[in-house]
Order: C-alpha cells, then structure tokens, then sequence
C-alpha cells in the first residue's frame, strides 16, 4: 500500500509541475516576486501531498538562528524532499543548479522564470566565478542564496568533498554561511518511488562567520558540522544503526 500510495504521489507531483510552470511563466512580467510565490505554492502543496499520500512529515529546529539579512545557505543534498522543503522554511531565496535542469521541459521553462544561478558543473574555476557574481546579484536583490555543496545527492549516510562556491561566495559577499541538516534521505530515497512514512528533522545551525579564514579550512568546518549533525539525525532515528546490520 505505501508503495501505491508513493507512486501515487510521485505521479502528481509530475502532473502538477506544467501548470504550476505555466503560473510562474506568465506571472515574470508583473515582477521576480509573483513567480516566485507560484514555485512557493507549488512546494506547499507538494509537502501536503507528501503528509496526505505518503506519511511524511517535517520539522524544522533552530529556525531562530536565520540572520535578518539574505545571506547564504549550505544545505545537505541527499533527497529530493529537501528541494522542496527549502523553499518553505528559508526566506526568498535563489537557488545553485547544473544547467541541465533547465532543459527539462515546464520543469525547467518555470525555472529559467524565477532566475537560478543555473551552471556548468564541467566548467571548474568558471562555474566557481559564475556562482560568486550571481550569488551577488542575488544578494543585493534581497534573495538567499541556497547551495547543495555536494553538487549531487548523496545516498543516505554518504558525504563527499564540499565545493568552494558557497564559502568563497560569502567572503566577497561579507555575509555569513548558514548550515543546514536533515535526514531526508532516510525517506525519500534518492533512488526507487517509495518513500517512507515518518517525520524529517531539519536542523539550522548557528551562522558561520568565513571572515579572515582560508576557504578550505572553512568549508571543511561547515561540512563537519553537517555531517556531524546528520548522524546524530541518523541515530536518533535508528537510521544509522540500520546501515551497521
């Protein structure tokens, strides 16, 4: 039954995206904003569908660390659920994406609307260079800059290298880097269409101040303290226990 009613899901989520699309589409010319709030209304009614259909919940902890200034976000990348999520719980945002996204057709057309620092992942220093002078843009915009650092999602329990981006970003910027952990990927597999009932915590952390540091050091810092963060997620929810069976 989970299985069908995650099918279920999945297939409205599909169905739903060329309207929602169509909505973000024709609402560019009255402003950046109202397409924006269409993407917003579509990802709350994804998580509805998601509690209705499928038994998944979130919540959220330490939302009271968000600076009162756009700044930059750093979120664990290991579901599609978090994709959605973000939206909701982090304020006006632009996102950093491979490019290929944006070819999808509606999915990608409605993207292209809401204007995502959309980049080559082949392209090295120049991907780098391009996520740090739009990131800017975005920022004196007023909108959050939201970044996978793993450039893909990971399976459940895995982490690779964090790239520079999101820390080099915030030292031209003067702004801080937020942290974000969940453990999404526990339900919402990255991989296969069930997704399983229960409740996703995500955790905010206290602001990171990259000033005055080496890029490196500080990117590995804020990736410690994610995966840290991730475990004890895991933990608490048997989930990294499972994997040791």
């Amino acid at each position: 039954m989970q299985l069908l009613r995650s099918i279920l899901f999945t297939c409205l989520l599909f169905l739903t995206v060329p309207p929602y699309a169509f909505l973000v589409i024709v609402s560019r010319p009255f402003g950046w904003r109202g397409s924006y709030n269409w993407a917003w209304r579509w990802a709350k009614l994804m998580v509805w569908l998601a509690r209705v259909l499928c038994g998944l919940r979130f919540e959220v902890e330490g939302q009271e660390h968000l600076p009162d200034e756009p700044s930059i976000v750093l979120f664990k990348h290991s579901s599609a659920f978090e994709t959605i999520v973000q939206i909701i719980i982090i304020p006006v945002q632009t996102w950093v994406l491979k490019r290929e996204l944006m070819w999808a057709p509606f999915f990608g057309w409605g993207l292209a609307a809401v204007q995502p620092i959309a980049i080559d992942r082949r392209a090295g220093t120049s991907a780098v260079q391009q996520v740090v002078d739009q990131g800017l843009e975005g920022l004196r915009a007023g909108r959050w800059v939201v970044i996978f650092p793993e450039g893909t999602r990971m399976p459940a329990g895995e982490t690779r290298r964090y790239g520079l981006s999101g820390a080099l970003l915030a030292q031209a910027a003067g702004c801080k880097v937020v942290p974000v952990a969940h453990d999404a990927g526990d339900y919402w597999p990255r991989r296969g269409w069930r997704k399983r009932p229960g409740t996703v915590r995500f955790c905010v952390g206290p602001p990171m101040d990259p000033a005055g540091r080496e890029p490196r050091e500080f990117n590995a810092d804020v990736q410690a303290w994610i995966e840290a963060k991730v475990k004890e997620l895991r933990v608490a929810a048997g989930h990294a226990a499972a994997d040791n069976d």
